[in-house]
């Protein structure tokens, strides 16, 4: 399980698509917000939830199977005991990244899809680790117990 800060910045960098399970049309629902915020940032974010067509402007598909793109992380925003069917569905697509929202804990789908070669994040926000590693939480966040003199490169936008 990838738990440390080279580990998820190395995540960040390189998962450039993004399925995010989950993904709600409401405004004020943390995965509507997290999901904005990476689309702001260059990320192609596709929504997955049965009960939407279109989320944030992007088609919404019932299920990671339904996806017709590669998808390099698949963002968990469903409830722990749901997250072992998730993972058999990442293994599925050949997703890289399993991540499992802020909250979201289950030991079983770490170790399914640890098994099957994807790297697992739990308990994490997308968003929040973005901030947090690169730049964008500034004096009002939180303290990132990162000291240096230095920023870390931004990754490029998708498509450039």
């Amino acid at each position: 399980m990838i738990d440390d800060v080279a580990g998820l910045r190395r995540i960040l960098m390189q998962c450039r698509t993004i399925a995010v399970v989950g993904l709600s049309a409401n405004w004020h629902r943390p995965s509507y917000f997290a999901a904005k915020y990476m689309l702001e940032h260059g990320y192609t974010v596709i929504p997955v939830n049965p009960a939407y067509k279109e989320v944030l402007g992007q088609a919404c598909y019932p299920s990671l199977r339904d996806v017709p793109q590669q998808v390099d992380m698949v963002d968990c925003f469903r409830r722990a005991e749901d997250i072992p069917a998730i993972a058999d569905e990442a293994i599925g697509i050949g997703a890289r990244v399993l991540w499992m929202q802020l909250g979201v804990i289950n030991p079983e789908a770490v170790r399914k899809a640890e098994a099957a070669g994807l790297e697992v994040v739990m308990d994490r926000c997308v968003k929040i680790e973005y901030a947090r590693l690169f730049g964008g939480l500034n004096w009002f966040g939180v303290n990132t117990g990162i000291v240096s003199s230095r920023r870390p490169p931004c990754p490029a936008p998708a498509g450039r």
